[in-house]
């Protein structure tokens, strides 16, 4: 790892933005960062992690880097570019933030932002540049964890070393050692393989108790299939922990005992089916004697009820036959009815007429012209005098009529006058407010115009976040395929150590057996291929289990195609990951949620501005439209004027003509209100006189016709046997009671000839001479029988089904012993090897697990090369070493560092050490760690390395000492970034960088010692 540059803005103490040049800070290989307490020279520090892993070294919260001195409008930002596993990359990260509203007051809360980028020979047309990798904060943390190979705590105790913390894995246990150097020298896969192992020792230990349990299952249902059996045999049952063949033996017993007793009750079964099938055969024959001797008596029963019944229907029968007999002259009643209601409908309308016309001859001229009127004679002669009067008055009505028409001219004219003048006087106060209108509709063009041109900027913002919500959502289902990805390819990755480790068992049993491969090829009289000799007295034979070379090549051909399965979905999860970065560059780091609210705010706005917009065409026509209106107003009102004086002309004409006709309209209505009221009161008395006349004439041809019907209705009603009208009506009956009275007598009569004829069957007949029928005792046999019978035969179905029960279980139980036995061999030798490398007491002296065993050789490294600066540091008095030995307690051994005090010849711990000592015992192991990581094939080399203080605690001779070691550093292109207070150093290194606390905030200068 090694840093080039680093700008912060408005971060920790730094108002605005500040670079820091690392690759001119490092060109020397140490450089100073330094100034005032609380200045902010750890802050750089901050940043540096901050950038690498999103969060602030120790317990800080992230969201307290924003600087309180930076203005509202800033954005925090810290941006490092660094090299990281060979490759040039540049971290963008800001934090969460309020910031104040573009538009309107208050605050709006931004989201945290991360990029990766990565610096590349073609960025595009063959030119170099910067290449998104990542906008999301998992991915580019991940990615960048992967790079660095540490945690951020590990990082900040090996490279960062700040204030407090730099000796922390000088005194850490034994597990927080481990942890550190597992990461640093990627000794995952042996704890992989411990943890493969454990599993593996679950997996044969969950087999084995689910044998046992099987075992288990297998005898409880023994003994429930037994069911009463198991009571008699239950001093042979077999304990929790019985082998498979003593569960064996036991329900072999069991199903003995219940072939018994299928056999005992096989023939209580047939004979309960005889019994049973004679009860039966007695309950039908005494049910169907029970059945006719009730038939019998219901017969009797409903014979003597309906001859009672017709008895009592005598008066009925014989009203009947009188309704029949009227209801045979029903036409001519009819007709009699009808010339009744007629003549007396035709007295009513006469008297009625002869009432209005009455009412209408009160009036004087009425009394001339009819006088009295009684016979049809003279009412014919006051209708011919009527007539005369309304031809005189119809001559006077077309006077009148045209006097009524010229009234209506003149009103009409009048009106049409007044139209004239009103248009007149709208068209001039239209006219007056023109301009105004003209004005507004110019105003609102423009305003039209303008969001016509904004609705075009706004849909291609539009388009932009449309197209960046689907890469939101695209990068979504990405995370989640490339989840499931991930997850495959874990499986996977067991799935090809399983294949492995079954082709390296195999290989290794192929070896153990392979002088019995070698027997099996020679043959008499020809020499060993091995010894070279003839002869072959005792040759080794093959064991059960013998593997061949055929069993190696087919578990290493499982081994490839697992290894190739598991390539191919490593490659399908980096073209995910890929695809997924693509997609959330696409989208600009955004969330679909985030996207979807600001597309909710542009369409909200795109709404307003397309309302407006769709006012143009519109108010150009209203511009046009009042134009035209303007013309057309102008010639109206030169219509009007023109017109107002035509129509006072003609109204002078028509008031002479209506002075004319009044006169002679006034001699012809006489006191009526108008001629045509007195020609309607003349029509209306000549209606009502004809209408007399006829009614008159009716009454006399209704009153001729009732004397017929009357004489005919008689005679008819005599010769059916009734002594007059009045008997007549009474014997008539209703349709309805008519009908009914038929239907009951007939229902009657058919009832008892039906009831007759069952009286007269044989088979009843014969059937109540006999005794009473005793069903019931029959039935309760036939109910005893039959349960009997289903008694016996769920005993026997119960004993079938025990035995069948048992001897499934029987042989379910060979199976599972046949299956169990060599899973109880495998157990033992997994526990065995699982306690061995997880370094368990029984299987391991030393309690070393296996990681801990390849970690303590990488520590023994370690503090071999940190003794070789520590020597020099402390003035040959100590030496870090490694020590194996067991510890107290339950912690594992192996991962123990102790120093040797070379003026006292002992061992002690490190915690023994003064401050001083401690700080450069620390810096030595960190450095000596650094250099083991560095040379160890695939660790992550550590270029730039930055103690915080620390130097105070030293004397000047130590001081001395350790200056020289940090600067033989430069031998192997290594950075020390050292943070201080002490002057001492200022003048000791060259290159510095100079952080200035002010009122509002800090600043950052690169110096040299010659500037201070």
């Amino acid at each position: 790892m090694r840093l080039h540059q680093l700008t912060v803005t408005a971060f920790g103490p730094f108002a605005s933005t500040e670079r820091v040049d690392f690759d001119r800070l490092t060109a020397s290989g140490l450089f100073l960062l330094r100034g005032a307490t609380g200045a902010g020279k750890s802050s750089v520090l901050d940043a540096v992690c901050y950038a690498l892993y999103g969060e602030l070294p120790g317990s800080r919260k992230s969201n307290g880097v924003r600087s309180d001195h930076a203005d509202q409008g800033r954005r925090t930002e810290v941006v490092l570019e660094a090299t990281l596993g060979g490759r040039r990359l540049e971290i963008t990260r800001s934090p969460e933030q309020s910031r104040p509203k573009k538009r309107g007051s208050g605050f709006t809360l931004d989201k945290a932002q991360t990029l990766l980028r990565e610096w590349v020979a073609d960025a595009g047309e063959g030119v170099p540049g910067w290449v998104a990798v990542s906008r999301s904060h998992q991915e580019a943390g991940e990615e960048l964890t992967r790079l660095l190979g540490m945690s951020r705590d590990q990082f900040c105790q090996v490279v960062l070393l700040p204030q407090g913390d730099f000796a922390r894995f000088l005194r850490a246990d034994s597990r927080q050692r481990a942890d550190l150097l597992g990461k640093l020298f990627d000794t995952g896969r042996f704890e992989q393989l411990e943890r493969w192992t454990a599993d593996r020792r679950l997996r044969q230990e969950h087999e084995v108790q689910a044998g046992r349990q099987k075992l288990r299952d297998l005898a409880a249902r023994a003994e429930e299939a037994a069911g009463p059996l198991a009571e008699d045999a239950a001093a042979h049952r077999p304990g929790e922990d019985a082998s498979a063949s003593d569960v064996l033996a036991w329900a072999a017993m069991l199903r003995g005992t219940a072939a018994e007793r299928v056999t005992a009750t096989a023939l209580a079964l047939e004979v309960a089916e005889s019994a049973r099938t004679r009860a039966r055969a007695r309950l039908d024959a005494q049910r169907a004697l029970a059945d006719r001797q009730q038939r019998h008596r219901s017969a009797s029963r409903d014979h003597a009820e309906l001859t009672a019944a017709d008895g009592e229907s005598a008066a009925d029968r014989a009203r009947l036959r009188l309704a029949l007999a009227a209801e045979a002259l029903a036409p001519l009643r009819s007709l009699h009815r009808g010339a009744l209601a007629a003549h007396a409908a035709a007295g009513s309308a006469e008297s009625a007429h002869r009432a209005a016309l009455a009412a209408r001859s009160a009036a004087p001229w009425a009394a001339e012209l009819l006088g009295d009127l009684r016979s049809p004679a003279e009412l014919a002669v006051a209708e011919r005098a009527l007539h005369t009067e309304a031809a005189r008055l119809a001559e006077a009505r077309a006077d009148e009529e045209r006097h009524a028409r010229l009234r209506a001219e003149r009103a009409e004219l009048a009106a049409e006058q007044k139209r004239a003048d009103d248009l007149a006087e709208d068209s001039q106060d239209w006219l007056a407010g023109y301009d105004d209108q003209l004005k507004q509709l110019h105003a609102d063009l423009d305003e039209a115009r303008d969001a016509h041109a904004l609705l075009a900027r706004l849909d291609v913002q539009h388009a932009e976040l449309t197209a960046r919500q689907d890469a939101a959502g695209r990068h979504r289902r990405l995370l989640a395929a490339r989840s499931a990805a991930e997850a495959e390819v874990r499986t996977l990755t067991d799935a090809a150590l399983v294949a492995r480790s079954r082709t390296l068992d195999l290989q290794e049993r192929r070896l153990a057996g392979m002088a019995a491969e070698l027997a099996a090829q020679l043959a008499a009289g020809e020499p060993c291929r091995v010894c070279g000799s003839p002869e072959h007295p005792d040759p080794a034979r093959p064991s059960a289990g013998q593997v061949t070379a055929a069993d190696e090549q087919r578990a290493r051909a499982a081994q490839h195609t697992a290894e190739g399965e598991l390539d191919a979905a490593k490659h399908r999860l980096g073209v995910l990951q890929v695809d997924a970065a693509a997609a959330e560059t696409a989208a600009a780091g955004r969330s679909v949620a985030e996207l979807k609210a600001l597309l909710d705010e542009l369409t909200a706005e795109r709404r307003v501005a397309l309302h407006t917009a769709d006012r143009l065409a519109p108010l150009g026509q209203q511009v046009e439209r009042l134009e035209q209106e303007r013309r057309a107003r102008g010639e109206r009102l030169r219509q009007a004027g023109e017109r107002g004086a035509v129509l006072a002309d003609r109204l002078g004409a028509v008031a002479a003509e209506l002075d004319a006709l009044a006169g002679k309209i006034a001699a012809a209505r006489g006191d009526a209100p108008s001629v045509a009221a007195r020609a309607a009161a003349v029509d209306a008395l000549a209606a009502a006189v004809t209408t007399v006349l006829d009614s008159a004439r009716t009454t006399a041809e209704t009153t001729a016709r009732l004397d017929d019907a009357t004489d005919a209705l008689a005679k008819a009603a005599a010769d059916a046997g009734f002594a007059g009208l009045p008997e007549l009506a009474d014997a008539e009956l209703p349709a309805q009671r008519r009908v009914s009275l038929q239907r009951h007598f007939e229902q009657l009569d058919a009832a008892l000839e039906q009831a007759a004829a069952r009286l007269a069957d044989p088979d009843l007949r014969a059937a109540a001479e006999l005794p009473p029928a005793d069903a019931e005792s029959a039935h309760a046999a036939e109910e005893h029988a039959t349960a009997v019978l289903r008694a016996a035969d769920t005993a026997h179905r119960t004993a079938a089904d025990q035995v069948a029960a048992l001897a499934r279980i029987a042989d379910a139980l060979t199976v599972l012993a046949d299956a169990f036995a060599p899973v109880l061999d495998a157990y033992a030798r997994i526990s065995r090897l699982a306690a061995l490398l997880a370094g368990a007491p029984a299987e391991n002296a030393l309690r070393m697990r296996l990681e801990s065993y390849v970690l303590a050789a990488r520590l023994e490294q370690v503090a071999a090369a940190a003794s070789q600066r520590l020597l020099k540091m402390s003035g040959g008095r100590y030496t870090l070493v490694h020590s194996d030995g067991l510890v107290s307690g339950t912690k594992r051994s192996g991962l123990s560092l102790h120093v040797v005090d070379a003026w006292t010849g002992r061992e002690r711990d490190t915690g023994t050490l003064s401050g001083g000592e401690s700080f450069f015992a620390s810096l030595a192991l960190a450095l000596g760690l650094a250099d083991v990581v560095t040379d160890e094939a695939g660790g992550m080399p550590l270029d730039t390395l930055f103690i915080d203080e620390g130097f105070g605690t030293l004397d000047e001779n130590t001081l001395e000492e350790v200056m020289d070691v940090l600067d033989s550093l430069r031998e192997r292109d290594r950075a020390v970034g050292i943070v201080s207070h002490v002057a001492d150093l200022r003048t000791r290194i060259p290159a510095q960088l100079l952080i200035r606390k002010h009122r509002h905030g800090s600043t950052a200068h690169h110096t040299t010692n010659a500037d201070t």
